[in-house]
């Protein structure tokens, strides 16, 4: 992936999470945006996301995608721009499996869509808007790099830094 522009960021803790969402949250482009989300097991991928699905309205529980590979959240406020689609790309055994699924006519549709462990279905994915890799540091903290892959991504970026 071409990487257009990068964000290096350190989170001290689990509220520098939270209030990371809540600015992303945010950001109007969101809406539309693909994020892919690496990192290692633990690394804080799901907290991101489920502290961003909170911002952006969504009540009720938040199921990791895990088993399901998919879950949806219709957030009604917002229009057809607000079905948000978090992928678990986790348990993954082939890349194939993507397109057997019918996952292609949900990334060509509006909406916010959420990748997680996205290198189970490399080659199939189209290039995101914006990857946060999050490493977990030795003291609990997270030093993250944001890439924009696209011009929504370095949007969002810009955005993101307007919101701060």
């Amino acid at each position: 992936m071409r990487i257009l522009e990068t964000r290096s960021l350190r989170w001290p803790d689990e509220a520098a999470t939270q209030a990371f969402a809540e600015r992303l949250a945010l950001c109007p482009t969101l809406l539309d945006a693909s994020l892919e989300l690496h990192g290692s097991l633990g690394a804080g991928k799901t907290s991101l996301v489920r502290h961003l699905l909170r911002a952006l309205g969504v009540a009720g529980r938040i199921k990791s995608p895990s088993y399901a590979v998919l879950e949806s959240y219709d957030l009604a406020d917002w229009g057809s721009a607000g079905l948000v689609s978090h992928f678990d790309f986790y348990r993954f055994s082939d890349p194939r499996e993507w397109e057997d699924a019918g996952f292609r006519d949900i990334f060509s549709a509006p909406g916010l869509k959420l990748s997680e462990w996205p290198e189970k279905a490399e080659g199939m994915l189209p290039t995101a808007d914006l990857q946060v890799w999050i490493e977990a540091q030795d003291d609990d903290s997270r030093q993250v790099e944001l890439r924009a892959g696209t011009a929504r991504g370095q949007v969002l970026l810009q955005q993101l830094e307007q919101a701060s």
